[in-house]
């Protein structure tokens, strides 16, 4: 990591921490990570793409890591983020940029090649498929399918509520957060993704054994940690906060399909994915210029952790076919 670049860059006042590999003259390739993570979930990635001449770059989420954490939740709506994404663009003063996104990140690109298709060259998404804005409330659905208990993202809106559930143990959650959405998990286990009403998510989480979870390092988790012990989690829960202010502000792009160049990849245990089965089976409408949509074989939610060396040939091919 040593050869990795960091700097910062200005978003309508809030400070976006970058971290580049590869020559300032290769394709710009902008990476977004999801939750609960870091640019340095892309680190693999960082690697292949620089080494292979594109300008790789790994954001900090506003929220997240060195980047700025504003408290307000509206500030972690759906379109403050793509602002951030066309303003490192704009840093770049390349015209436009490969945008590529895993889990919250994956709607963060999907999003950007959306508002933005003059400024996105193409884009990827990782583990959640582009389904647009649709006609249902997001709380509605979620409440629908998740019947007596609680979904997930429907725990998260409470602020301060599952920030004290995490605070118990911060190590402990992380950890069985990672350990419970990736492949190794027991996935006949009752699901994280459900939260019996008056309990926790972390009563959910499964714990990794000695010798599992070999894609996270004992040094990658610590980084993680570290990340989080300084920053809080409150940041990354406030995305979470803003799916109902998404859907009313992206309303005027309802249904509407992604026209650039896009790519898709997906794990066979990963549960956005498995849930996304309807998304990815309207491609042929939302993504019209789909090029390719590849399903890893023994791979959960940490898509390009898990399996770094097929995210990599994918990215690698993707960007190559742009041109």
């Amino acid at each position: 990591m040593e050869n990795f670049a960091h700097r910062s860059i200005m978003s309508s006042g809030h400070r976006i921490h970058v971290v580049e590999h590869g020559p300032p003259d290769g394709t710009p390739v902008i990476m977004i990570h999801g939750f609960p993570e870091s640019w340095y979930s892309w680190r693999h990635q960082l690697v292949a793409l620089g080494d292979a001449g594109h300008r790789a770059m790994a954001i900090d989420v506003r929220g997240y890591g060195r980047s700025a954490a504003p408290p307000e939740i509206e500030s972690y709506a759906m379109t403050a983020l793509v602002g951030d994404v066309v303003a490192v663009i704009d840093e770049l003063g390349a015209g436009d940029a490969v945008v590529v996104g895993h889990d919250w990140g994956a709607p963060v690109a999907w999003n950007t090649a959306l508002l933005r298709p003059d400024r996105v060259r193409g884009v990827a998404g990782l583990s959640v498929p582009y389904s647009g804005r649709g006609d249902v409330r997001p709380l509605d659905s979620f409440r629908a399918m998740a019947g007596d208990e609680l979904f997930y993202i429907d725990y998260f809106q409470e602020p301060g509520l599952v920030e004290a559930e995490v605070e118990k143990d911060l190590a402990g959650w992380l950890r069985g957060f990672y350990f419970t959405a990736s492949g190794e998990a027991d996935h006949a286990a009752p699901t994280m993704g459900l939260v019996p009403r008056g309990h926790e998510l972390r009563e959910r989480l499964q714990q990794p054994k000695p010798g599992q979870m070999a894609w996270l390092s004992d040094d990658d988790f610590a980084f993680y940690l570290g990340e989080f012990e300084r920053s809080g989690l409150t940041g990354g829960f406030n995305r979470y906060r803003n799916i109902e202010r998404d859907w009313t502000e992206l309303a005027p792009w309802r249904h509407a399909p992604i026209v650039v160049p896009a790519l898709f990849i997906g794990g066979d245990a990963d549960g956005p994915t498995r849930l996304g089965q309807g998304a990815i089976d309207r491609f042929d409408q939302t993504l019209p210029k789909l090029t390719r949509s590849e399903i890893l074989d023994n791979c959960g939610h940490w898509t390009q952790q898990e399996q770094p060396e097929a995210v990599n040939e994918l990215l690698l091919e993707f960007i190559a076919a742009l041109g």
